[in-house]
C-alpha cells in the first residue's frame, strides 16, 4: 500500500477534506508513525475558520492534527537516538526551524514551526516526524491519553508551572473550562494552588471544573461576580488569572479580579487586540499581564511521568473517539460545542 488517508487543508482555498495522498517518507533523522489516536483541538478549529492564519507553512496544503501518538513504523538514514521499530511515542506539538545553531531553552525559535499549522501533522494514517520530537510513553499509557499531553494538557502546565509559577496557597482564576481550561484547574490543583475558582458561562463546564478540582466554579454574568471572588480569596483578590478563551471580555473581567501584584496569563489565543481599560489601580495594585503560548520542551516528557506515576489520570479528559473519515463531523462538534466536550480523538 502507498497510500494513507488524511485530512488536509488548502491554505488558498481554505477547504478542508479527508483525502487519498501518498504515504510520506522519512528522511535523514525522521522516523514514519503509524497514528494510533490524534486530538481534535481548537486551535484546528481557528486554522479551518480562517482566524489562525500559519507564520511559516511550508507548503499550500498542510495536514491538520498536532496532538499525536502512535507507533515507529519505519526508520530514516541518519537517526541518533537508537530508536526502533513498534516503540511507542507521542509527538511534540512544534520543532524549531533547524536552521539555528543551539536554540536556548524556555525561549521558543522566532521560528517555531507547529505541527498541522505550518507543516504536516497527524490527522492521518502515518506521519513523518524528527527524532528529536519523539516523546516514547509506557504500555501503561494509553495512546487517545498521550496523544492529548503536547498542547491540552502541556499548554496550561507550562503556564502553570513556568509562565506563572503557581506556589502552594496561591489563588488561581481559570477562565473557559475547555479542552485546555478543564486540565489547567487539573494542573492548579496538582501544584497546590488554593482556592482555584473556575469562570464559565456553560453550567456543564462549572460542574466539570469542580469535579476536576477547582473549588468553586463561577458563571461570568452573575452580577454580583466580584464580590464572589472577594470573598472566596478572603478579599485578597486573585494572584493568578488565566485567560484560557482567548476573549477580550473575559481579559478584562479577569484583570479586574486579581489582587495586589496578581498576573493575568494569557493561555488562549485571539487575534483580537488587548485591552485592559482598568485605570489607576492596575497600578497602584502592581499588576501584570503574561503572554503565554504552549509548552516548553520538557514539558510532555515531565507530564508523561506524571501520568505514568499516576499523578494524573487523563482517562476523564476523552470526550469521544471519532473515525479519522469523519474529521469534519468533528470540527463541528466542537466548534459547536455538542456535547460540551473536552478533547475528541480522530483514530485512523
Amino acid at each position: 500500500m502507498d497510500t494513507m488517508l488524511a485530512g488536509r487543508f488548502h491554505l488558498d482555498s481554505r477547504k478542508f477534506a479527508v483525502e487519498e495522498v501518498p504515504i510520506p517518507v522519512p528522511g535523514p533523522g525522521e522516523v514514519l508513525i503509524e497514528v494510533r489516536a490524534a486530538g481534535v483541538c481548537l486551535s484546528d478549529v481557528h486554522l479551518l475558520d480562517g482566524s489562525l492564519v500559519p507564520l511559516f507553512a511550508t507548503s499550500d496544503t498542510v495536514t491538520v492534527g498536532h496532538e499525536v501518538s502512535g507507533v515507529i513504523h519505519t526508520l530514516g538514514p541518519g537517526l541518533r537516538r537508537g530508536l526502533t521499530p513498534g516503540t511507542r511515542v507521542t509527538l511534540e506539538a512544534g520543532k524549531t526551524c533547524g536552521k539555528c545553531a543551539g536554540c536556548v531553552r524556555h525561549r521558543p525559535c522566532t521560528q517555531m514551526l507547529t505541527a498541522g499549522i505550518d507543516y504536516d501533522g497527524g490527522w492521518a494514517e502515518y506521519v513523518t516526524a524528527r527524532e528529536d520530537t519523539l516523546i516514547p510513553i509506557p504500555d501503561s499509557l494509553p495512546f487517545d491519553q498521550a496523544a492529548i499531553i503536547p498542547d491540552a494538557v502541556s499548554t496550561p502546565y507550562a503556564a502553570v508551572v513556568a509562565t506563572a509559577g503557581v506556589r502552594p496557597a496561591q489563588s488561581v482564576g481559570i477562565w473557559g473550562v475547555g479542552g485546555v481550561g478543564a486540565h489547567n484547574v487539573r494542573l492548579a490543583r496538582l501544584a497546590g494552588a488554593a482556592p482555584i475558582i473556575a469562570v464559565d458561562p456553560l453550567p456543564s463546564a462549572r460542574e466539570r471544573a469542580l469535579a476536576f478540582g477547582a473549588d468553586h466554579a463561577l458563571d461570568p454574568a452573575a452580577p454580583d461576580f466580584a464580590d464572589q471572588v472577594r470573598a472566596a480569596t478572603d478579599g485578597r483578590g486573585l494572584d493568578f488569572a488565566f485567560d484560557c478563551a482567548g476573549v477580550p471580555a473575559v481579559r478584562e473581567q479577569a484583570a479586574s479580579v486579581l489582587g495586589l501584584g496578581g498576573s493575568l496569563i494569557l493561555v488562549g489565543i485571539t487575534p483580537k487586540p488587548l485591552t485592559i481599560t482598568e485605570g489607576l489601580t492596575f497600578n497602584y495594585l502592581q499588576k501584570q499581564v503574561r503572554g503565554h503560548y504552549g509548552g516548553f520542551p520538557e514539558s510532555v516528557s515531565e507530564l508523561v511521568r506524571l501520568a505514568a506515576a499516576g499523578r494524573l489520570d487523563l482517562a476523564p479528559s476523552i470526550t469521544d473517539h471519532i473515525p479519522l473519515v469523519d474529521a469534519a463531523d468533528a470540527v463541528s462538534r466542537l466548534e459547536n460545542k455538542i456535547g460540551d466536550p473536552i478533547r475528541l480523538i480522530l483514530v485512523p
